[in-house]
């Protein structure tokens, strides 16, 4: 089974990607849902969020108060940290079991949804990277409009981000949403059928005979982990850089 991992920058469109791609019967693991699936009353990771941080980021229901906890988190970086340590490992478990689901059904794709794909460095994981991208000019006007935020702190918001130019370098597949949604729609088609046709009579044989896929996709693994160097290199030989 071919893994994807999906990302993108803050409105450039990567959700609405996400949401066409299921629309298509393309299965789609949310890691924004896993990370609130993972933290719901009675879960491990909420016990443990609680013994770092006090009951009192609950809620009277007993619900995790994310505008409490995110006042403490984001003003301290040592705290943000212990949370990060908290839940990312959970959310990446939670994906592990979401692709063994998949691979158990017989899919021939499954796609991750994750915003942090480069900076997490998840996408060392899948076999194709997609990212969702428009110009930073774009980015910010819809960050602005959707948000109703001035353009200083929508400039903010993106400059507290990775540079969605920088991700483009880890990108085997660009959909470019500077255009219209129909414009969007028309290339999330066509890469629902590419990934559909992923691997042709292969597909099978992988699944059927675990040790073919297993080495297939540690060939896959290997490769992604060298690309991006070779890219960066590649970059500094050229002019200008």
């Amino acid at each position: 089974m071919l893994v994807v991992g999906l990302t993108g920058g803050i409105a450039t469109g990567k959700s609405t990607v996400s949401r066409q791609l299921a629309a298509r019967n393309i299965p789609v693991i949310d890691a924004d849902v896993l990370a609130r699936d993972v933290v719901r009353p009675g879960t491990r990771t909420l016990n443990k969020i609680v013994s770092t941080f006090g009951p009192e980021i609950l809620k009277e229901d007993g619900t995790l108060d994310r505008p409490k906890l995110g006042a403490i988190v984001f003003r301290d970086e040592e705290q943000r940290r212990k949370l990060n340590a908290i839940v990312h490992p959970a959310v990446r478990w939670a994906m592990v079991l979401g692709i063994l689901k998949y691979w158990l059904r017989g899919e021939r794709v499954c796609v991750l949804d994750v915003p942090l794909l480069i900076e997490s460095k998840i996408y060392q994981w899948v076999g194709r990277v997609i990212v969702v991208y428009c110009s930073a000019e774009i980015q910010l006007q819809r960050l602005m409009q959707r948000d109703g935020s001035t353009r200083e702190d929508a400039r903010a918001r993106l400059l507290a981000q990775l540079p969605i130019a920088h991700k483009l370098e880890y990108a085997d597949i660009v959909l470019d949403n500077s255009g219209t949604q129909a414009e969007l729609e028309v290339q999330v088609d066509e890469l629902a059928r590419r990934l559909c046709l992923e691997g042709g009579w292969s597909w099978r044989l992988k699944w059927l005979i675990p040790p073919i896929g297993l080495l297939s996709a540690s060939w896959t693994l290997i490769w992604r982990r060298v690309k991006p160097s070779h890219r960066s290199r590649r970059r500094k030989a050229e002019p200008g850089h």
